[in-house]
């Protein structure tokens, strides 16, 4: 009797064992079904946020990517090459899913890129292409087009032609390039002489006001002044009003930034060329979920949209928005019935100047 009762208590032990185990591989497989799913991560590395837009830009990636399901982790390298090549390593240490670039100097980046690419890293050039390193997508605006919309302007303002200066941003960025070739295509045939052509590096819109300071000494008669963004044209309005040609010296600009809109409606500044950037933004951030989630197969997705566009070296998947050309005929239809600015803020100065008189 002894020995079975021993017997039966150790069969008792192991059933209440194998019951145990039992209920720790429900419990596991509970806590693998109820674990929440993880988002998405997209790195995003700015070049610098010393222009107005990028600001913009940022805000709707972000929100957009994070309605879609994705955190993104958002850097800005200051206009430092080294620094943005750092935060794409510290990206491709931290395994994130997607690397979005705003390049710095993007000739700089054919290594870092490649090794983000080897890792199984997509990669979306913004805004500026990045030469010979076979991004997975660029997103951007039809540059060419925006030079082209520059020079249109200043053929209408100058149907007798003159000489005009040209300021631009550095010439390390491929969008410099390209909008220099519309703005030259468009201007071929007319009586408009570029002088002088600067190239500021960094985009640092001091340049352009040493640049403007030097111009208009060198070329007294000079009738018009094409400047690579807003920021630039804010200090060569600088320039002109200290010399008092204000509004005499035809000025173009692009980005739509608010003071520039303001000098527009106000008659400083002849044009300026808009591009949509919450378009720009919001669809980068769902080609970024896409590439993610690989959904190209999907019908309805922003892959879908693509061409392609030649890198250098190779075609790479390409989504051109238009830009638009703002003046102040129709600053009302566009700036403000996108809301990109309010009508208060644009009006701002020209209202005081009306409540002085």
């Amino acid at each position: 009797m002894k020995r079975f009762s021993a017997l039966l208590l150790a069969f008792i032990i192991c059933l209440g064992m194998l019951a145990g185990c039992g209920q720790q591989a429900v419990n596991d497989s509970t806590d693998t079904a109820s674990a929440p799913k993880k988002n998405l991560q997209i790195g995003f590395t700015f070049d610098t946020f010393v222009i107005e837009r990028w600001l913009r830009d940022r805000d709707v990636f972000v929100a957009t990517a994070a309605r879609l399901g994705a955190d993104v982790n958002v850097q800005t390298a200051n206009g430092d090459a080294q620094e943005q090549i750092n935060q794409i390593e510290y990206f491709i240490k931290k395994k994130v899913d997607v690397i979005v670039i705003i390049a710095t100097e993007g000739d700089k980046l054919k290594d870092v890129v490649k090794k983000a690419k080897d890792a199984g890293i997509k990669v979306i050039a913004y805004d500026r292409l990045i030469l010979n390193c076979n991004v997975d997508f660029y997103i951007s605006f039809d540059n060419e087009k925006v030079g082209a919309l520059m020079a249109d302007a200043l053929k209408s303002a100058m149907p007798d032609g003159g000489n005009i200066l040209e300021i631009d941003g550095p010439t390390t960025d491929n969008n410099v390039t390209l909008v220099d070739k519309g703005f030259l295509r468009e201007l071929k045939g007319t009586d408009i002489n570029i002088v002088k052509k600067y190239n500021c590096d960094a985009w640092l819109a001091e340049h352009a006001f040493t640049y403007a300071t030097e111009g208009l000494k060198a070329y007294p008669d000079i009738k018009g002044i094409m400047c690579g963004n807003d920021d630039l044209a804010g200090q060569v309005f600088s320039v002109l009003s200290e010399n008092r040609r204000a509004g005499d010296v035809t000025l173009v600009g692009q980005d739509a930034d608010l003071a520039a809109c303001q000098r527009i409606v106000e008659g400083t500044q002849l044009m300026t060329v808009y591009k949509p950037v919450d378009s720009l933004a919001s669809k980068a951030a769902e080609a970024a979920v896409a590439l993610c989630k690989d959904s190209s197969d999907s019908e309805n997705s922003i892959l879908k949209e693509a061409s392609t566009i030649n890198d250098g070296t190779y075609d790479v998947p390409y989504i051109g928005l238009d830009p638009i050309a703002v003046t102040k005929e129709n600053m009302d239809a566009t700036i403000i019935a996108d809301n990109f600015h309010t009508r208060d803020e644009v009006y701002l100065n020209t209202k005081k100047m009306t409540s002085s008189d």
